[in-house]
């Protein structure tokens, strides 16, 4: 499981990745520059759900869920699914 920290870091490695600042992605995702600051760092030590969804789309990504142990994501295996794939 990943940790909050984890969490932190990933968005980070995204917006360096999608080689934005945080002045960049701040505004790509309407939220404050200080907001994506205190996300990276946990300076509360808790972070919004609603904010980093949108911080993650604004660097190109989505936040996808995934059995631990799995590479699917559940939605791949609906698609699986729904196609007639095992």
């Amino acid at each position: 499981m990943s940790t909050l920290a984890d969490v932190a870091d990933m968005l980070k490695a995204a917006r360096t990745e999608a080689r934005l600042s945080q002045e960049e992605i701040a505004r790509r995702a309407g939220v404050a520059r200080s907001t994506v600051a205190r996300m990276e760092t946990l300076a509360k030590g808790d972070m919004s759900v609603s904010a980093l969804l949108r911080l993650l789309e604004s660097a190109g990504y989505d936040l996808k869920l995934v059995k631990t142990g799995h590479q699917r994501t559940i939605e791949d295996i609906l698609a699986e699914q729904r196609s007639g794939e095992t």
